[in-house]
């Protein structure tokens, strides 16, 4: 898209401290949330923390930010935001303390501003998942997180919280006014661990404290869930019938998921729980058919064979933060090499778009993207992201997402580096 010339946002600029006036709107914006859903904190080791320090957040839904405001309040933050949350409202993020990335790139721009950050005496508070996990269990962190904590040099605190995905899942954001919820704020390393530890030991630590399974946390409290479409989308996670193997035919409507190619369903209880409802049941927790299903994934990685073939989509652009820029039609393809989109806009200009399996560890995908035009991956470079959607049924995009980290995976396994686990 060279011949477009597009204004680009300045990723470069300095972040700012959030505006004194904007921080008690901040306290209001966030306290009805935390207050409805009666959210527990619980801290850890805190005694005597004070920023500068690292907030590493796990990522669920919207309710996350404002049970970590809660947290801080009211000291001085400035968070790691994605580009599309900076539409329309550049300023009004930037006041409050907001610095933009782009998913799933390197960029070292966002190490000198975190280090500016730290170099303020306020909290650099990152969400290193970089997307809502999509059935409420631990994604992939990236393997740069220790060394960024060794580059900044104050403690690590985690920010886990508990309840978020089962209230508002990504597959369905509908709000089923779950309480209470929870979250545990923890000083995981102090400056001194992080002076002293390994960048593997660093990154061991924050593995571990990032374990959880919303699903599993709700049954084990027993919280119940009364909506009446608490299955509705979740076939957008689930989208392999563990019963016929078929693909993409997965659906669901009310309660009940089902099958479209071999007529098996499933019904969701109150504890999100499935059952079979011809009396087998494959998978009654929900990440176990997921995890199945990336499984399935990486048997067609290692035999070399995954392929969506030739997609037909249409793109939108995002080079900046004022609006969604429609690029044209094209075709895009997703396979052993990674991602590729090849298109012509309106005026007959070619586009295109490569990304090499080796270099992303990870892809951000949307459900219903903003109600309009169904679901999308979307592709980041460090100037640009494109939000690609396919037409058609004969894809999933939740297998897109498991096939980008297999096949990262994959790769790191042929040239002898291997990772760690839960790590990129």
């Amino acid at each position: 898209m060279d011949n477009k010339n597009f204004t680009r946002f300045d990723m470069s600029k300095a972040p700012v401290r959030t505006k004194w006036y904007l921080r008690p709107l901040t306290f209001l914006l966030s306290f009805p949330d935390v207050l409805k859903h009666r959210s527990k904190i619980t801290k850890t080791g805190m005694e005597g923390i004070k920023p500068p320090y690292v907030l590493l957040c796990n990522h669920n839904s919207f309710l996350d930010f404002k049970v970590a405001t809660m947290a801080i309040f009211p000291s001085r933050a400035n968070y790691v935001v994605a580009i599309d949350g900076f539409i329309g409202r550049e300023k009004l993020l930037r006041d409050v303390g907001c610095i933009c990335k782009r998913k799933f790139t390197n960029d070292t721009v966002l190490v000198r501003q975190l280090s500016r950050v730290i170099k303020n005496g306020d909290i650099a508070v990152i969400y290193p998942e970089a997307r809502y996990s999509l059935c409420g269990t631990t994604a992939v962190l990236p393997e740069s997180l220790g060394k960024l904590c060794k580059v900044l040099k104050v403690p690590v605190v985690t920010f886990v919280c508990h309840g978020h995905h089962v209230t508002s899942p990504f597959w369905n954001l509908h709000e089923r006014g779950i309480k209470p919820t929870e979250a545990e704020m923890t000083c995981l390393l102090s400056a001194e661990d992080v002076k002293t530890k390994s960048v593997d030991e660093i990154n061991d630590a924050i593995v571990r404290a990032f374990q959880y399974d919303d699903f599993a946390w709700q049954k084990e409290r027993g919280i119940r869930v009364k909506y009446k479409g608490h299955a509705e989308g979740l076939h957008k996670v689930l989208y392999k019938c563990p019963a016929c193997n078929t693909e993409f035919r997965m659906n669901s409507r009310g309660r009940e998921l089902f099958c479209e190619a071999c007529g098996k369903r499933w019904t969701i209880s109150d504890l999100s729980e499935l059952s079979g409802n011809d009396g087998k049941t494959e998978f009654s927790h929900i990440p176990d058919w997921y995890e199945w299903e990336r499984e399935c994934v990486r048997k067609e990685v290692e035999a070399g064979t995954y392929s969506t073939g030739d997609l037909e989509v249409h793109v939108d652009s995002l080079p900046n933060a004022k609006k969604y820029i429609r690029l044209g039609n094209g075709i895009m393809r997703h396979d052993m090499n990674g991602f590729n989109v090849n298109g012509t806009d309106d005026e007959g200009n070619p586009f295109s778009m490569e990304i090499k399996a080796q270099g992303q560890y990870s892809v951000h995908i949307e459900y219903e993207y903003l109600g309009k035009y169904g679901d999308c991956v979307d592709l980041n470079t460090l100037q640009d992201t494109w939000y690609v959607y396919p037409h058609g049924r004969d894809f999933a995009i939740t297998k897109m997402a498991l096939a980008t980290e297999e096949l990262y995976f994959y790769y790191r396994r042929q040239a002898g580096r291997e990772c760690k686990p839960g790590l990129a």
